[in-house]
């Protein structure tokens, strides 16, 4: 804990809506011996030299910089002590906004509000720093080598990436050869400058060369049997033809590609039919075998003749009990129910339509030119998905001779004699037609291979693979929006089509990018520092083993599985794999957990800091707003500096994730006399966007265990409310807080209030 603070006004920063002097004076007159130092000082960001001639002068082992949001320059403050930053810029003088709405008058001084508002803000910054510690290091000794599971175009490009910045590197493979899928494909669509034309994939060449790096061990015919230890120290135990081996590695890149979806769901389009019906996948192998002797050819890409076939079931299932019967799930089939089961699998057909869209022109084009151009091919879209730079292949391919496009919905593919018959409407030519073909050729939906086997075999407590995969259709379960690679394990990464479907070139890049992350984490264990989203946090959860009841809440809502646990149910820790979200000790029941810098104690002493007035009428209400620091806070932020103001009777305390929220922090505000406590979380659901990813459906939760607990102590329910809110709604904030402010005004005042 920090026995003597240091407290730092910037003036510049801060502007002259405040009398910094007066606060000052305030600070000092507060807390006494605590705080032996309390400047204000005309650029702070000047000071930094003065600010560690205190720090050794005074013994200081804290300093608290009061300006600036601390997203705007905390990095500059480089100091020897704790720093804690509070926000008097973003979130106070720019966010204040008069009561009754009139203009803010700073003329003759600041407004008696906004100067209770700040010294409120300070001393909760003092009484943070009062209960923060510095952290231990848990640093560990970092494996410098990278386990790569999957030997195809991702995988052969993340073992040379990595092996080339002198990472050993250990690649499993489960064929008896390296390439996967691209075996099957030769001529691949661009995969550089000038974009415009296939280019050899030279896959041979690539696994070749893996093959002949010092630094790549390759393991083929090889399963992966165990994964169990944390990022920096992992152990990984695969199955190889010799026998069982197992191999000390730092991070994993997961790259085991995809399967084509079960011809099945087409059959209704006369896939697995018909032999003049192929997909995507099963036409590229034919191509490479030389089978192809079609001369006529449609590549279709529409698939809603076969999601209106299941439709068409579902509703006959419902009609009548027979069909209800027909259609419950065979022995393996998932609960959930056959019909409802295919119509969420052409979810895959959709998610791959960039790279149907693409290889099917690619495919074209191919048949063109080994057929001399006697060969026609007709591309009929419902939709072209086209991605970035290869737009360029697109247009070159409209003009290309033997290949001909159009908008189309395909109504019917029938089998007429010795040929195929494709039914179109509303087509780009205004006109419906009926095309004679060769063979028709369906799009490939590209389902990851985690849907279909458990590729890692994780030996942790929650289990042997992702979690939630049903949440992303099976693909390995990164957060799309904030991390692209980064798994809800620590430590693995995902690249290439078991994250999403992607083309070639997307798939290298991919590669790059995992393996980057890879060596990053490697390198953050050994320094016992966070990845992500927190990158450099050197705190971890601390346990109070003594107290704990081993309820397991802490290791069942732990969305990382940073937790192990024993047989009697005790959590056992696993530091490296954490992404101090502080999820765990909002769960805990007993509040035996804590990080030294972010704890129960510390959030509850801020909220219990704040000078909540008795007199609801003349001084209005007091709301604590609990903010996620990373959608929530930021937001509020661009509100403040772009002159959005909020109500003046909220004071904001920043979390690390609504999960972090603890029940006991609402008590804490409700027996303060706090009128209403607003939680601002990330939004969760099938749209999540939480950077720990299940923060705010777990503070949803637990909210309506304190709406229980409310209504027993006779305080409404509607007191504590919890509202989503987007990095860049921040136009939106201000009408959210005021609308929480209004409905708490029309409920009155906190029944415990003055007691």
């Amino acid at each position: 804990m920090s026995g003597k603070i240091g407290v730092y006004f910037d003036q510049q920063n801060i502007g002259g809506g405040l009398d910094l002097t007066a606060l000052a004076e305030q600070t000092s007159q507060k807390w006494g011996s605590l705080v032996p130092v309390v400047k204000v000082v005309p650029v702070l960001a000047l000071a930094v030299s003065e600010i560690k001639a205190d720090i050794e002068a005074q013994g200081l082992d804290g300093v608290l910089l009061c300006g600036a949001s601390p997203r705007v320059d905390a990095d500059i403050y480089r100091l020897p002590v704790q720093v804690e930053h509070v926000n008097l810029r973003e979130q106070c003088v720019q966010a204040y906004k008069n009561p009754d709405h009139t203009p803010v008058d700073t003329a003759n001084g600041a407004p008696e509000l906004l100067a209770i508002m700040a010294r409120d803000y300070v001393n909760m910054g003092v009484v943070k720093l009062q209960k923060s510690e510095v952290p231990d290091s848990a640093a560990i000794t970092g494996v410098p080598r990278v386990l790569v599971i999957g030997g195809g175009w991702t995988g052969l490009t993340a073992a040379a990436e990595a092996a080339e910045t002198g990472y050993e590197v250990v690649l499993v493979e489960k064929a008896e050869k390296l390439g996967g899928a691209a075996n099957n494909i030769p001529m691949g669509s661009p995969l550089a400058s000038p974009w415009t034309d296939k280019q050899p994939t030279n896959v041979a060449d690539k696994a070749s060369k893996v093959l002949g790096n010092s630094k790549i061990t390759v393991h083929l015919n090889t399963r992966m049997e165990k994964l169990e230890g944390q990022p920096g120290e992992f152990k990984a135990t695969f199955a190889t033809p010799s026998g069982s081996q197992t191999i000390e590695v730092g991070a994993v890149v997961l790259a085991t590609g995809w399967v084509p979806l079960d011809q099945k769901f087409l059959a209704p389009m006369g896939l697995g039919q018909s032999t003049k019906v192929v997909d995507a996948a099963t036409f590229g192998k034919m191509l490479v075998a030389d089978q192809v002797n079609a001369r006529r050819i449609a590549f279709v890409l529409d698939t809603t003749i076969a999601e209106e076939a299941v439709r068409k079931a579902a509703e006959e299932a419902e009609a009548a009990p027979e069909a209800a019967e027909a259609a419950k799930p065979a022995e393996g089939e998932e609960e959930k129910g056959f019909v409802k089961a295919n119509l969420e699998s052409f979810r895959h057909v959709a998610y791959s339509n960039a790279v149907n869209s693409v290889g099917m022109l690619r495919l074209a084009n191919t048949v063109c030119e080994k057929t001399n151009d006697t060969c026609q091919t007709f591309i009929l879209y419902k939709d072209m998905t086209v991605p970035g730079i290869l737009e360029r292949f697109y247009k070159k391919m409209q003009d290309r001779l033997g290949v001909m496009m159009t908008k189309a919905d395909v109504t019917d593919i029938r089998e007429a004699g010795d040929h195929m018959v494709v039914s179109c409407k509303n087509t780009l030519l205004g006109m419906d037609f009926d095309l004679d073909v060769d063979l028709v050729v369906l799009p490939t939906g590209l389902v990851p291979t985690t849907a279909k086997d458990v590729t890692v075999c994780f030996d942790y407590r929650q289990g042997p693979d992702f979690p939630d995969l049903n949440l992303f259709d099976g693909f390995a379960d990164s957060n799309y929006i904030c991390f692209p690679y980064e798994t809800r394990r620590t430590g693995v990464y995902a690249a290439g089509c078991v994250r999403q479907p992607l083309t070639m070139d997307a798939c290298e890049e991919d590669a790059k990018g995992a393996v980057l992350k890879a060596m990053q984490c490697i390198e953050a264990a050994s320094h016992g520092v966070a990845v992500h989203p927190r990158s450099g946090d050197l705190s971890y959860p601390v346990f109070n083993f003594v107290r704990c009841t081993q309820c397991k809440r802490c290791t069942e809502e732990c969305p990382f599985g940073a937790l192990d646990d024993d047989e009697k149910g005790t959590p056992k820790p696993n530091p490296a794999r954490c992404r101090r979200c502080g999820t765990c000790f909002g769960a805990c029941p007993e509040r035996v957990i804590s990080f030294a810098n972010y704890n129960i104690d510390q959030i509850g002493s801020m909220i219990r800091e704040v000078q909540v007035p008795k007199d609801f009428k003349a001084d209005g209400p007091r709301v604590l707003i609990l903010a996620c620091e990373n959608d929530a806070y930021p937001a509020l932020d661009m509100a403040g500096a772009r002159n959005k103001p909020w109500s003046p009777y909220c004071r904001i305390i920043p979390v690390r994730c609504l999960g972090s929220v603890n029940a006991i922090w609402v008590s804490d505000a409700m027996s303060k006399g706090y009128d209403g406590v607003m939680l601002l979380g990330c939004k969760y659901g099938d749209d999540y966007q939480c950077h720990f990813v299940k923060g705010s459906e777990i503070c949803s939760r637990r909210k309506e265990n304190i709406a229980e607990t409310l209504n027993r102590l006779g305080v409404q329910p509607e007191r504590v409310e919890q509202l989503e809110v987007a990095i860049d709604e921040y136009d939106k904030v201000p009408d959210l807080i005021d609308g929480f402010v209004d409905r708490i005004m029309a409920m009155g005042p906190n029944p415990f209030k003055g007691m």
